[in-house]
């Protein structure tokens, strides 16, 4: 569990999570509409197919908030109940294939060993020991089968004969979620073929899916690639909304897109993420941060390194010694940067 300071405490016990949750149910809603469309419960005509594509669309945005969602329950910063973040994170993690564990203990040392070759997270881009090749090909494959390389990303933790996770109940824990997954998914794909639904379940459920999964992976990208610092603030794109459509998804999606903050802070609730980033720029004027109001400016950005150099840390030109917590990380930290090297950034300034 997540240890969190007294003000920590009362930050959590002050946010208001239900009204950004709603992505669970709608998604729900358009994955039901959207089989009664397909199951010809619902009368078809000319417009039918309109109505086929546009669910799918709404439902695969509602998907990738549920993302977001995910990544909430594993700082545990979901609710002011750890228990209950715990539980909706495995109910989440069960739904994309990924169990929730693992990807806590991946984000953790996303957070603790940010582009570093210890980053599980952004493998491969982070690991000195991928071939750029390999690193061109890989990110492809991240970005159209994202559906498939997350739950590879985020296992490799659990499988990889070098795995920083030695505690026995830990990988117990990974293993049972891995066996709710199989259960789940077996239980409702024998259903599908028994009644002979493969054409409606692919269309209301997995493209979605799909859809939502690339959408993750090109937020991952716009946050991450060609980012060779490995402080946050400077190792991260941040975008900070300003038009009333990317307030909304930032609003639904927990404001990750205020990126740096957040991995600065990892402990501090998601609603306190734009104030500090205006404290920072207020206390550093000479500082330029990589943030950005305009999304599509941030993928812009971004661009140059997907297509040439997928790689961030080392693989994007870094040369200084690697930034690194000290022992193993377990928890996430309150601030992933000592004072010395806060310290000498703003001397630097």
């Amino acid at each position: 569990m997540t240890q969190f300071t007294p003000d920590e405490e009362r930050s959590l016990a002050e946010k208001h999570t239900l009204p950004r949750m709603l992505s669970i149910p709608l998604a729900g809603l358009g994955m039901a509409l959207n089989g009664l469309l397909m199951t010809g419960v619902v009368a078809w005509d000319q417009a039918t197919p309109w109505m086929v594509g546009l669910l799918v669309a709404f439902t695969a945005s509602m998907m990738f908030c549920w993302t977001s969602a995910l990544h909430e329950a594993a700082h545990q910063t979901l609710f002011k109940s750890r228990a209950l973040s715990v539980w909706c994170g495995r109910l989440l993690g069960t739904m994309m294939f990924t169990p929730y564990t693992a990807y806590r203990e991946v984000h953790i040392r996303h957070h603790a060993y940010l582009n570093t070759p210890r980053d599980w997270e952004l493998w491969p881009y982070s690991d000195p020991n991928a071939s750029l090749g390999f690193r061109r090909a890989f990110v492809w494959f991240d970005l159209l089968c994202g559906i498939a390389s997350g739950p590879i990303i985020y296992g490799r933790i659990y499988f990889h004969r070098n795995s920083p996770i030695k505690s026995a109940a830990v990988r117990r824990e990974i293993r049972n979620e891995y066996i709710a997954i199989a259960a789940l998914w077996g239980g409702i794909w024998l259903y599908v073929g028994l009644t002979h639904q493969w054409a409606s379940h692919l269309i209301v459920v997995i493209l979605p899916m799909y859809i939502a999964a690339f959408m993750q992976t090109f937020r991952k990208f716009t946050e991450h690639l060609g980012m060779a610092s490995f402080d946050p603030l400077q190792g991260t794109r941040t975008v900070l909304p300003r038009k009333w459509l990317l307030r909304l998804s930032s609003f639904l999606n927990f404001d990750i897109f205020i990126h740096g903050p957040h991995h600065r802070h990892p402990r501090l609730t998601h609603t306190t993420l734009e104030d500090k980033l205006c404290e920072y720029q207020r206390e550093n004027p000479d500082v330029v941060y990589p943030a950005y109001e305009r999304y599509w400016k941030a993928m812009l950005a971004m661009f140059p390194s997907m297509i040439f150099n997928p790689g961030c840390g080392v693989n994007a030109g870094n040369t200084d010694a690697h930034f690194a917590a000290p022992g193993e990380a377990e928890d996430f930290a309150s601030d992933v940067v000592p004072s010395a090297g806060k310290a000498a950034m703003r001397s630097a300034s």
